[in-house]
C-alpha cells in the first residue's frame, strides 16, 4: 500500500468541463470559456457597467454641445383695429404688424456657459475612468474568485480522496484485529464529512462563474477559465511609488471641483439682465403704407437677482473643494495601507508554502506510523486535517495577495494585468 497520497495539483475544472463536452459530443467553443483576463477585460466594453459610465460621458458631451446654442428668436405676427364698432368693423383701418425679437445675451453668459460644459466633460471622463477602474478591479476579483472556486474544489477532491484511504487503511486493520471498529466508523464520519465539503465546493464554484459572467455582461455562465490569474502575481522587492495627485479619485476630485467652480462663474453671469432686440413692419390700411418698428427691452433686476443659485453653487464649490482636501488624504493613507499590505501578503505566502511542505511530511510520516501499527488512527486523521488545513492557508495567501495587487493597480490606475485605464 502506497504510504503517502501527496497533494498533486489536478487539471483545472474548466479542462474537466470541457473534455466532457468532448465526450458527450458536444461542440467545444459552446462550453464557454472565460478568455484571459486582458482580453476579457477588453471585451466587456459592452457589459451593462461599461455602457453606464460611457453615457455619463456622453450625456456631459451633449450639455457642453447645448451650451454653445445662442438664444432662438421670437416671430410674431399681430392684427389691430378690426372686428369691431365702426369705422373698425372691417379690415379697412387695420394696421397688422410683422414682428422679429432677438434676445441677446449680456455679460458673458455664453462663454461661461460653455466653460462650464467644457468643466463639466472633463469631470464626466474622470468620473468615467474611475468608474471602469472600479469595474477592471472588480472583474479582476471575480475572475480570481472563479479560480479560487476552482482550486477549492481541488482541494476538497483531494481531502475526500485522501479519507477514502485512509477509511481503508483503517478497515484493514480492524479486520486485522489491531483496531477496534470505532476507529473505522470515526475514519467513515470523516470521510463523509470531506464528501459533503466538496458538494459545498462545488455550488460556491456555480456562484463564483455566475457572478463572473454576469458582470461581464455574458447572458451564459462561463464554465472554465482560458488562464490562471493567480498565478502570476510573483513576489517582489518592492512597490510603488504611486502618486497621490495622480490617483483616479483625486483627479475625479479635482475635475467636479473646477467644473464647480464654473458653475459659479456662470450663476454669476445670468444675474445680468438680457437685452431683446425688436424689428419689424407695419402695414396701415386706412393709408395704403408701411412703416418699420424698431425697439429694445431690457429686464429691470428689481426682485430676482439670482443670489438663490448664486448660493447654491458657491456651497457646491465648498463641498467639492472638501472633497478634494479629504480625497488626497483619503488616497495618501490608501496608498501606504496598500504596499504594506502587499509586503505583508508576499510574506504570508511564503510561510504558508514552508506550512505545507511541513504538513505534507508530517502527514506522510504519520500514515507510514499508522500503517505500521505504531500510531494510532487519531494521529493520522489530525496529520491528514493538517495537511488540509496548510492547503487552505496556501489558497487563502494566494487570494489575499491578489486581492492586495489589484488594489494597487486600481491605485495606480491599471488593470491587475498591467493595462493603462484611460
Amino acid at each position: 500500500m502506497t504510504a503517502f497520497h501527496g497533494w498533486t495539483p489536478r487539471v483545472a475544472v474548466s479542462g474537466m468541463v470541457l473534455a466532457t463536452c468532448l465526450l458527450a459530443g458536444v461542440a467545444p467553443v459552446r462550453a464557454q470559456i472565460a478568455p484571459p483576463f486582458a482580453q476579457l477585460f477588453r471585451e466587456t466594453e459592452h457589459a451593462p457597467r461599461q455602457v453606464e459610465l460611457q453615457a455619463e460621458a456622453d450625456k456631459a458631451a451633449g450639455l457642453a454641445r447645448q451650451a454653445h446654442a445662442r438664444p432662438n428668436p421670437t416671430v410674431s405676427l399681430m392684427t389691430e383695429n378690426v372686428a369691431g364698432d365702426r369705422p373698425y368693423d372691417g379690415f379697412g383701418r387695420s394696421e397688422n404688424t410683422f414682428q422679429i425679437n432677438q434676445p441677446i445675451e449680456l455679460g458673458g453668459k455664453r462663454s461661461a456657459r460653455i466653460a462650464a460644459g467644457e468643466a463639466g466633460i472633463e469631470a464626466a471622463q474622470a468620473r468615467t475612468r474611475e468608474g471602469r477602474l472600479t469595474f477592471a478591479y472588480d472583474l479582476a476579483r471575480a475572475y480570481a474568485a472563479a479560480e479560487i472556486a476552482d482550486r477549492r474544489i481541488d482541494l476538497a477532491q483531494d481531502e475526500v480522496e485522501e479519507a477514502e484511504a485512509d477509511l481503508k487503511a483503517a478497515r484493514a486493520m480492524v479486520q486485522a484485529g489491531k483496531e477496534a471498529r470505532l476507529r473505522s466508523l470515526q475514519a467513515e464520519t470523516d470521510a463523509n464529512a470531506m464528501r459533503a465539503m466538496l458538494d459545498a465546493a462545488r455550488a460556491d464554484r456555480v456562484g463564483a462563474y455566475s457572478r463572473l459572467s454576469a458582470l461581464s455582461g455574458q447572458p451564459i455562465a462561463f464554465a472554465g477559465l482560458a488562464e490562471p490569474l493567480l498565478a502570476r502575481l510573483e513576489a517582489r522587492s518592492g512597490y510603488g511609488p504611486v502618486d497621490p495627485r495622480s490617483s483616479a479619485p483625486f483627479l475625479t476630485a479635482k475635475a467636479d471641483s473646477e467644473a464647480a467652480r464654473h458653475r459659479v462663474a456662470l450663476a454669476e453671469r445670468q444675474a445680468v439682465p438680457d437685452l431683446t432686440v425688436s424689428v419689424g413692419l407695419r402695414r396701415l390700411e386706412i393709408d395704403n403704407a408701411n412703416a418699420l418698428i424698431a425697439g429694445i427691452s431690457l429686464p429691470f433686476p428689481l426682485f430676482d437677482r439670482n443670489r438663490g443659485n448664486i448660493d447654491a453653487a458657491q456651497a457646491d464649490l465648498r463641498g467639492a473643494e472638501a472633497r478634494k482636501a479629504a480625497l488626497l488624504l483619503e488616497t495618501e493613507a490608501e496608498i501606504k495601507a496598500s504596499l504594506a499590505l502587499n509586503d505583508a501578503a508576499d510574506a504570508r505566502a511564503i510561510a504558508a508554502d514552508r506550512t505545507l511542505r511541513t504538513a505534507e511530511e508530517s502527514y506522510r510520516l504519520a500514515r507510514i506510523a499508522y500503517e505500521a501499527g505504531k500510531s494510532p488512527l487519531i494521529e493520522l486523521l489530525a496529520a491528514r486535517h493538517g495537511l488540509g488545513t496548510a492547503r487552505g492557508i496556501v489558497l487563502d495567501a494566494a487570494a489575499t495577495r491578489f486581492d492586495a495587487r489589484a488594489r494597487l493597480a486600481r491605485l495606480s490606475g491599471r488593470t491587475i494585468t498591467g493595462e493603462e485605464i484611460q
